[in-house]
């Protein structure tokens, strides 16, 4: 290919803006590249590793307190008023009892007050039916809540409880019969508000959240940016169940968040931290200088690329274009002088020969194509219908021999234009209104014979498209093919109707009927006939029609066919038209 006499391998145009683009960006790109991946995943792992430290550091705390607490509650299970309140009640008077309820509720508000983490502080005594709490005092036993509760926390649960949407430590004291129920339990609510306000401690970040769940997912506790995309989170947690203490970015509420994972076996709970995306890339502001040094640096290679690019490739290729134009226009005298030896050297050379052979082939070829695309529109318009001059013939003796001479020579005028006009050929080309008045006196003609079977309807050619050039004869054909194949052997009320539209810069006859003999698939042969584009196709018929509209016209002329409204054929011979007003599309019911 690049040893050829045109141009040699060192001369090859694709070869030296390979290389010059290969010099220029691989170095800045690998650059780039690396620094961006290297600032993201040390900033990423940076800030992923503080924030576990910190949530590891809190959970470690938590459980501290909650180890603190439970000790607390197994010291109340050994209080001695406690034990006598439930030992020695009735043996006890109503002064005595009422030192030691007072006293055990003093105790209880002292350990409810011993971390800020208490909600409240209860014990359910089994023997003397009743409920002491450092918020509510004494209260008769409910025995269905204490069974409840036996049913919830056992016998001696030490673990953090979900009950009654709340969180709960219980400790209970056993009886002396190891199958009977114990003495009495003691119950420590949880603060879940004070739990939230401490998770807030983790949004350090703008936009960022922390959520505590529970081990079943019963309690989510959520602080910050969480609580506008909670069930999302959710369900992220309860999908992930743990896992890696960083997980990948991923979309919440419609923004991007990092998530860190720490958990506490011992509490049977979790804690996720949500930090937006954007917050990872804020150490990567030291990196804005070299930035816009890069943003410098990647100007100027544009600056390179693109005097490069003009000059190797879009100054040939613009010069190729105009040349190719202004053949297209018609100048057939057009070379291109050039002194190059690369690829656009031998374009140039190949599209002076071309435009040598089309010199010498124009008058042959094109020429020639002219004269049969002519010879084409002349051929319909040379073709007289046997059968019709024989009906018109037939019709004429009728009322010669009925004496009806006011019509014979209305008919014999209406004849005569008739075949004036189809066998004229002063012009290829006439207005639509001198097309319209021949289809109209083809219709009269017709009608003469199915006056009583057939009526036609012709809608008033608008103003705006009378004096529009159409080729002759293409819309009684259509005519005379509904009347021959659609109504001539419906035996009444037959209809053909004409009428006229335009818009979309496009003028649109119609020629419909109420014919009951067509069926969908010769409907769909008719439509896949006039979508032929084979030019060795016979052209008669719809067929020549679609194909003159074409040939005079370009793609944007030709007939389309549908089912009609009506029940029949419905044919549209369509052409461009550069009108204003638009005709409203008439009635045809």
């Amino acid at each position: 290919m690049f040893k050829t006499p045109m141009f040699s391998i060192r001369n090859t145009l694709f070869l030296r803006l390979i290389f010059t683009f290969l010099l220029i960006l691989t170095p800045l790109l690998i650059l780039g590249i690396y620094l961006y991946q290297w600032s993201i995943h040390t900033a990423s792992e940076d800030i992923s590793k503080t924030a576990a430290s910190q949530t590891a550091f809190y959970l470690t705390d938590l459980e501290n307190e909650i180890e603190r607490i439970k000790l607390l509650q197994f010291g109340l299970l050994e209080d001695e008023d406690l034990n006598k309140l439930t030992l020695l009640w009735n043996r006890m008077g109503v002064i005595e009892k009422t030192d030691k309820i007072n006293s055990l509720r003093n105790r209880l508000y002292l350990i409810q007050n011993s971390s800020k983490y208490i909600k409240e502080v209860s014990v359910y005594i089994q023997p003397i039916k009743r409920t002491i709490s450092s918020v509510d005092g004494v209260s008769p036993l409910d025995q269905t809540l204490y069974d409840t509760v036996l049913a919830v926390y056992g016998s001696r649960n030490t673990r953090i409880n979900e009950w009654k949407n709340g969180l709960y430590l219980s400790a209970a004291k056993p009886s002396a019969n190891r199958k009977g129920q114990p003495l009495f339990v003691v119950e420590i609510e949880l603060d879940q508000q004070k739990l939230t306000e401490a998770l807030a401690q983790f949004n350090t970040y703008p936009g960022s959240g922390a959520l505590l769940v529970t081990a079943n997912g019963g309690i989510r506790l959520a602080s910050g940016s969480v609580a506008s995309f909670l069930d999302e989170a959710s369900a992220y947690v309860r999908q992930r169940k743990g896992g890696d203490e960083y997980g990948e970015a991923r979309a919440f509420g419609g923004q991007s968040y990092y998530t860190i994972y720490a958990g506490s076996d011992k509490l049977d709970t979790a804690i996720y931290r949500f930090i937006p995306s954007q917050v990872i890339r804020k150490p990567l502001d030291k990196f804005y200088r070299w930035a816009w040094l890069f943003a410098a640096a990647a100007l100027v290679i544009v600056a390179i690329y693109a005097m490069s690019t003009y000059k190797f490739i879009h100054k040939p290729l613009l010069r190729l274009v105009k040349s190719f134009r202004r053949v297209e226009n018609g100048d057939l005298e057009q070379v291109i002088l050039h002194t190059s030896k690369d690829e656009f050297g031998y374009l140039y050379n190949r599209f002076n020969q071309m435009v040598a052979n089309l010199r010498s082939l124009i008058d042959q070829a094109y020429r020639q194509k002219l004269m049969a695309q002519r010879s084409e529109l002349k051929q319909l318009q040379s073709q007289i219908n046997p059968h019709f001059l024989f009906n018109s013939l037939f019709i004429l003796s009728t009322m010669a021999r009925t004496g009806d001479m006011e019509r014979v020579e209305q008919f014999t005028i209406q004849l005569g234009e008739y075949f004036r006009f189809v066998t004229r050929s002063a012009s290829d080309e006439i207005s639509l209104a001198q097309e319209i008045h021949h289809a109209r006196t083809y219709t009269d003609i017709q009608l003469l014979r199915f006056s009583r079977r057939i009526r036609a309807r012709f809608e008033e050619l608008p103003e705006a498209l009378a004096e529009t050039k159409v080729p002759r004869l293409i819309v009684q054909p259509i005519i005379e093919n509904a009347f021959e194949h659609s109504l001539e052997r419906k035996e009444e009320n037959g209809k053909i109707v004409v009428r006229f539209e335009s818009g979309d810069g496009e003028c649109r006859i119609v020629v419909e009927d109420n014919g009951s003999e067509l069926s969908e698939e010769k409907l769909l042969e008719l439509a896949r006939t006039l979508a032929n584009r084979d030019d060795t196709a016979e052209t008669t018929g719809m067929v020549n029609i679609h194909r003159r509209l074409a040939i005079t016209f370009g793609e944007r002329g030709g007939v389309r066919v549908a089912r009609s409204g009506l029940g029949g054929l419905q044919v549209t011979l369509y052409f461009p038209w550069e009108g204003q007003a638009n005709v409203p599309v008439a009635d045809c019911g």
